[in-house]
């Protein structure tokens, strides 16, 4: 392959790629509608579409899909795994192939990547020799040291792989490395994990698109109502304990190193809550066995947004409204609460995007360039074709220069 560009790798965010499971003798379904008859269509294996199924939407099957979905934290191991009986595998990895939509039969209606590697490919870029994917088993999350995270540090394990085989299949050339969302903090959380020498070596540059850095006030909703995010006929309650499991879900909260302990995220008759004061919201809201796994796992991550002295670009949506205050009622929080939105791009709130410029601020080796796309929410960025130009001008920048230390740069 006769090219000058460097090897690019998408990292995608949670619910970004196509997840499989199996089931084994263990499995006990709860009820007739999820037995191991459905789904029908298995291969000879037994394997099948767990995300993204459409027969979610139908209620029935929306039970089966969260008990099938569902992660168990075990104090004593101090770890996350599947639920009984339920196995899982990530297709394609290496591959962007299961990150350009969430179903191959539903093109339309879940395409999540595919704009964006088109616009990648029309720069030269093609699957499996210079562009890859690394999807993952978005439901689990890191941990920090000390605390084993199989699943996760498996991911890392198999990113720093496909990062090295990336750049020895195309001369050598370090890799640069484009994430969306959650995969943004796993891709932070690689490059610091890792020692400058091989840094320098393998990493030309790292595009971050969405990065919720220091979490969102939406996961606050998500954890105590459920959220639907728009699927119709998916009653949030149902959802929400298979919600409530996932463990890069907990990451997500708001991180109190960058909400402040006087903005009050979520009221409710009797309480109000900071970010500082999440484990008393987790035993609030009916949750409590998330407490220990938020303060010993997921806390210490929050603190560890280290610079990692690799070039840095992060695009951002703004002025799309996002929930910045959550009101509920005396229906409690299995109702839906009011909303006061503030800015940000639908999903994350600015103040999370917008989290390096403040924690690197006196990093003098750390080049950070900062996008801000006004009006882009949290996943046109992939789709809009402002955000794809951005994206693409971005990458080709990269490819054919040096970048500034620090920019910053609004674009209206």
């Amino acid at each position: 392959m006769t090219t000058n560009l460097h090897p690019v790798i998408l990292i995608p965010g949670s619910g970004g790629n196509q997840l499989e499971a199996r089931l084994t003798a263990e499995y006990k379904p709860s009820s007739l509608f999820c037995n191991r008859w459905y789904p029908i269509s298995k291969d000879k294996q037994g394997w099948f579409r767990l995300w993204f199924d459409p027969g979610v939407i139908l209620a029935p099957f929306t039970k089966c899909f969260s008990e099938r979905i569902l992660l168990y934290y075990d104090p004593d191991l101090d770890d996350y795994h599947n639920a009984p009986g339920v196995e899982t595998r990530v297709p394609d990895f290496g591959s962007t192939n299961s990150l350009l939509y969430l179903n191959p039969w539903l093109k339309q209606l879940t395409a999540y990547m595919a704009p964006l590697v088109k616009s990648l490919e029309e720069i030269g870029y093609v699957n499996g020799e210079n562009l890859f994917g690394a999807p993952y088993d978005f439901r689990y999350g890191l941990a920090p040291e000390g605390h084993p995270s199989k699943v996760g540090s498996k991911f890392l394990q198999d990113l720093k792989d496909l990062i090295e085989k990336a750049s020895a299949s195309n001369g050598g050339k370090p890799v640069i490395l484009l994430s969306h969302s959650l995969g943004g903090l796993y891709t932070l959380q690689l490059l610091n994990r890792n020692s400058p020498t091989w840094r320098r070596h393998f990493i030309k540059h790292f595009v971050a698109l969405s990065a919720p850095w220091g979490g969102t006030v939406q996961e606050m909703l998500t954890f105590a109502s459920g959220n639907s995010f728009g699927v119709p006929l998916v009653n949030p309650v149902l959802v929400r304990g298979e919600q409530r499991s996932s463990e890069s879900n907990l990451w997500l909260m708001p991180s109190p190193k960058l909400f402040s302990p006087r903005k009050m995220l979520v009221l409710t008759p009797k309480m109000a809550y900071s970010a500082h004061d999440i484990p008393q919201f987790l035993n609030d809201i009916g949750f409590p066995e998330g407490v220990i796994p938020y303060e010993s796992r997921i806390l210490p991550l929050t603190e560890e947004l280290k610079a990692p002295n690799v070039s840095v670009t992060c695009i951002v949506g703004s002025g799309v409204k996002t929930p910045e205050t959550l009101f509920y009622g005396e229906a409690g929080f299995d109702a839906q609460p009011e909303i006061v939105y503030g800015d940000g791009d639908g999903t994350v709130n600015m103040v999370s995007l917008l989290a390096l410029e403040s924690l690197w601020a006196d990093e003098k080796k750390q080049r950070l360039k900062v996008v801000i796309l006004n009006g882009i929410s949290h996943n046109s960025v992939l789709e809009d074709k402002v955000a794809l130009d951005e994206i693409k001008g971005e990458i080709s920048s990269i490819n054919s220069q040096s970048q500034p230390e620090v920019q910053f740069v609004n674009n209206y």
